[in-house]
């Protein structure tokens, strides 16, 4: 391996070596040569072995000794390719300016001698640069009138670079069919002439433009074919992109073993490399694969750190892709809140990166030279421009001395301003009665809203006492005829004093539904009249947790419920009744809805100077179709408890109407049989507004 490497050593070194001998032996002969069109000449092949080695200063230098003496001699071949060099170099510099204002001097110039072949040089050229600066209308239009002339003369280098510029342009201009066209021209003339970094550019960019026409089968086909081509030395990066990208292919055949075999190789071949575009890559599709797998851990994990990198690079496409897999993830994890912020960024990102345009243009020679030759035709054919320009004017300047006609123009430049004054008058007058019928109209509108929105409260105020009459006939009634019922045996004698005494839990959780309905009756309908006003101040939200979680001990215990207290010493800006209505709704509620040994938690923490309070429980759940009923004024949801506890179907409705007169919000994040997180946001200090 050693003999190897030092022998890969010497031959790039005597190769190097053998370059600078020829550049040297040019520059000794240039010395000699008399100041002639074969100086120009030689001058012109040193300065392509200049550019060949990359020493661009020392190019330029002779560039412009050249040039001047091609100027000089009149020797418009050599100042055509000293032009030419020039712009090679400004676009090595992308100074991009003056590479195109150099171009188009050696295209002219060419043009003077009739050199076809340079003709094409500098557009396949220009091509190539106006590409890169985005303007693929112009850079298509150059590289496909270079190609004709490439093909017909069989130049295979220059028809490699040609085809590949052309489907670049294709590809930047979603033509996606006539990009790989073009990539298969230019694969087919990169192994003719064995141009192997061409060749494995030209294999990775098909699979590309097939990943993007969704023909993922033969994407795979020719990232393979890439990998097998790379050299594990000098081809790093372009092993690195290949390989997630590969991994990606096979994941969207849900062919887990070969997709996490590349894109496991993938992840730890780009952190060796410290590739970050790679890293990012790779772990945005790892993440998929555990996220389709259902390692929903692992699968956060890796998202979050692809999230972090994308941030960095700023590389939107995979930042794209990190947020709709996001939305997947918390979707998948029933964090509804979540996943509903990614969308938001995914669809954002989506809207700035379709916003650019991408131009029209013709693609063929044939429509380039038609264009060309019509504005030709047109020019030419145009009468006015050419013998019937002389008559006009003449014609023109008798006109000029007959004194009838000037009168007669004179008057009537009169009558038509006269004209013109009175449609001006008769407009603004008919303007300022448009615009107090439109007052009016406004007028009109806002009182037919005032109208509306009456009516519309009276609607809602007669559903609230339907829905009131409704409840008190139904649940109210049931509560009291049933503590009347057991009265009523204890007072006819048909039970005995010990039998009543066990009932009592009974009649105590009736006697206590009762009082629960009316007290959140009252303080609802107060609240939709309008009459509930909240007193604000300060008090410790702990405390609140504590008097409220005693008052379900017993229930809690009944069911075996395991209740767990995180709260911590906080102190809340608001009407400190208000939030204990809610706070106990909220309690009793998970209460009723756990099983027996489940588990309720009650937590509060600082979000943003705010006071963010959480009632999670393991319960039964809500349907997702149910959560939108919940806090809904109009719906009366209700549901029975895991042993049968009644509802009014208003607790949470009172709970929204109270939290929001405190300036706060309430929400819900539920999953059906795994249990439910209600949050309260409330302020901690007084608003400045």
């Amino acid at each position: 391996m050693k003999q190897i490497l030092t022998l890969a050593v010497c031959l790039i070194s005597f190769a190097i070596f053998s370059q600078d001998e020829k550049i040297d032996e040019l520059t000794v002969q240039l010395t000699y040569l008399n100041p002639d069109s074969t100086k120009v000449d030689k001058s012109l092949i040193l300065i392509s072995k200049l550019y060949d080695v990359k020493d661009y200063d020392k190019a330029l230098l002779y560039v412009n000794q050249t040039s001047k003496l091609a100027k000089d001699l009149n020797y418009i071949k050599g100042l055509a390719e000293s032009n030419y060099y020039r712009a090679l170099i400004y676009t090595e510099h992308n100074d991009y300016f003056n590479a195109i204002d150099n171009y188009k001097k050696s295209r002219d110039l060419y043009l003077q001698i009739s050199d076809t072949l340079g003709v094409a040089k500098v557009s396949n050229s220009i091509g190539l640069v106006e590409i890169r600066r985005g303007n693929y209308a112009i850079g298509l239009q150059n590289s496909l009138s270079a190609i004709d002339i490439f093909e017909k003369q069989h130049l295979q280098d220059e028809l490699s670079t040609a085809y590949n510029n052309l489907a670049e342009a294709y590809h930047k201009t979603n033509q996606i069919d006539k990009a790989i066209e073009f990539n298969f021209k230019a694969l087919e003339v990169r192994k003719q002439i064995q141009d192997k970094n061409g060749i494995k550019s030209s294999t990775k960019n098909i699979a590309e433009l097939y990943s993007l026409l969704k023909e993922h089968r033969k994407a795979i086909e020719y990232y393979e074919k890439a990998l097998d081509i790379l050299n594990p030395k000098t081809d790093q990066d372009l092993r690195g992109e290949i390989l997630p990208k590969l991994g990606s292919e096979y994941l969207r055949f849900k062919e887990y073993d070969k997709a996490s075999e590349y894109l496991v190789e993938g992840l730890k071949y780009n952190r060796k490399q410290d590739n970050k575009e790679g890293v990012l890559r790779a772990l945005n599709a790892i993440g998929n694969l555990n996220l389709q797998k259902k390692k929903v851990k692992l699968a956060e994990k890796q998202l979050n750190e692809a999230y972090a990198i994308a941030q960095k690079t700023n590389n939107k496409t995979e930042l794209l892709e990190n947020y709709k897999l996001h939305i997947a993830l918390d979707s998948t994890r029933g964090y509804f809140q979540n996943a509903f912020f990614w969308q938001n960024k995914f669809y954002n990102l989506k809207d700035s990166l379709s916003k650019i345009d991408q131009p029209v243009f013709p693609t063929d020679v044939a429509a380039l030279d038609l264009i060309t030759k019509n504005n030709t035709e047109t020019n030419s054919s145009n009468p006015l421009k050419s013998n019937q320009q002389t008559p006009l004017l003449k014609s023109s300047t008798n006109w000029l001395n007959n004194p009838y006609i000037i009168y007669g123009a004179i008057g009537l430049f009169t009558l038509l301003t006269a004209l013109l004054i009175f449609s001006f008058i008769k407009a603004k007058s008919h303007r300022e009665e448009l615009e107090i019928q439109k007052e009016r109209f406004a007028e009109e509108l806002v009182r037919t809203d005032a109208i509306l929105e009456q009516t519309h409260h009276l609607e809602e105020v007669n559903q609230v006492k339907d829905k009131l009459f409704s409840i008190v006939s139904h649940d109210l009634k049931d509560s009291i005829s049933s503590i009347k019922a057991f009265l009523d045996l204890l007072k006819e004698g048909s039970i005995s004093k010990d039998e009543f005494y066990e009932l009592i839990p009974e009649l105590s959780e009736n006697a206590n539904n009762a009082s629960s309905l009316l007290f959140n009756l009252l303080n609802w309908s107060k609240s939709q009249m309008q009459n509930l006003e909240p007193k604000p101040e300060l008090f410790n939200i702990q405390d609140v947790f504590h008097s409220k979680m005693a008052l379900v001990e017993q229930k809690v215990e009944d069911k075996r419920i395991v209740l767990i207290d995180e709260s911590q010493r906080d102190f809340i800006y608001a009407d400190r009744s208000m939030v204990e209505i809610v706070i106990q709704n909220l309690i009793t509620n998970a209460v009723k809805f756990s099983r027996t040994g489940d588990v309720i938690t009650i937590s509060n923490i600082d979000v943003n100077g705010k006071a963010l309070i959480c009632i999670e429980d393991s319960g039964v759940g809500i349907a997702k179709d149910n959560i939108d009923k919940l806090f809904a004024a109009h719906k009366n949801f209700t549901t029975t408890g895991t042993k049968n506890e009644k509802g009014t179907g208003l607790g949470l409705t009172i709970a929204k109407d109270l939290v929001e007169l405190n300036n706060g919000r309430i929400w819900v994040e539920s999953t059906q049989n795994v249990g439910s997180k209600f949050f309260v946001e409330l302020p901690k200090a007084e608003s400045k507004v």
